[in-house]
């Protein structure tokens, strides 16, 4: 797969760009807590009765609506998938934007107790609830995940400890500090030969100097554990890139590419 810096996915508007639908104040009995879920739909999602991939996205918060977005500023995902798929260039899917709470440093780390229950709450509970409500593919490789920072550190921790149930993931500005770098010897000591088929994109931006040995580290690993580069392991330095939302927006287009590109 070729990038090239020219490639721009991003319209510039405010404005939610397609039908988005909201799950407020979704409660999970893992976790005790509540929160709000945004659903993306594709163009023909309305006009068809076939069924869609699934991209399950941290901070859902920061994803669509810069209103609603950390720093006033959104990935505007919506923008950039809408144009990737009218360009046919990637499947049409959903999207399912998880709100963080409160409690994101904890639930966003699957060695803390909350982050098993966080897990437990997207396995067992949003995803039963979203297919029985929406018209999905249910299967492993139809269904991903992704998040930024310590969102992907989750979505990391998520593919590697349920391969069953993510086929895909994209993990971007990895928070793999996190507990003095455990993450590291969970894939160690993990099997690799039942990710074969599945699809794992990372990335780091140059200028994240804390991230950017242990993103080199990661994907030195991974190589040793036989996942083959383009096939299903793509990693992607952006030159000059920051650790923000600005960032994650403009290559956002470069993980759905790798995952759901035709």
């Amino acid at each position: 797969m070729t990038i090239t810096k020219t490639q721009n996915y991003i319209l510039n508007r405010d404005d939610i760009i397609g039908n988005v639908e909201y799950l407020h104040e979704f409660y999970s009995v893992n976790l005790k807590n509540e929160r709000d879920i945004i659903i993306w739909l594709p163009p023909s999602y309305h006009f068809s009765n076939k069924s869609y991939p699934v991209l399950y996205m941290q901070d859902g918060q920061n994803l669509f609506n810069p209103n609603t977005s950390f720093i006033g500023y959104d990935w505007k995902a919506d923008e950039v998938v809408t144009k990737l798929i009218l360009e046919n260039l990637i499947e049409e899917i959903i999207i399912v934007g998880i709100y963080n709470t409160k409690d994101r440093l904890e639930e966003y780390n699957y060695f803390t107790d909350k982050g098993k229950k966080y897990a437990n709450f997207i396995i067992r509970e949003l995803k039963p609830q979203l297919d029985e409500t929406y018209r999905t593919l249910t299967e492993t490789y139809s269904t991903g995940i992704m998040g930024s920072s310590m969102g992907g550190l989750i979505s990391f921790q998520l593919f590697w400890n349920f391969p069953h149930t993510f086929g895909k993931a994209a993990c971007m500005s990895n928070s793999f500090w996190v507990n003095d770098r455990e993450v590291f010897n969970m894939v160690r000591k993990i099997n690799s030969s039942g990710y074969k088929n599945n699809k794992l994109y990372l990335d780091c931006g140059t200028e994240e100097k804390e991230l950017l040995p242990d993103f080199l580290k990661m994907v030195e690993i991974l190589q040793k554990k036989n996942f083959q580069l383009d096939k299903n392991l793509f990693h992607y330095l952006d030159e000059g890139g920051h650790h923000s939302e600005r960032d994650w927006a403009k290559r956002l287009h470069v993980p759905l590419l790798f995952l759901f590109g035709k």
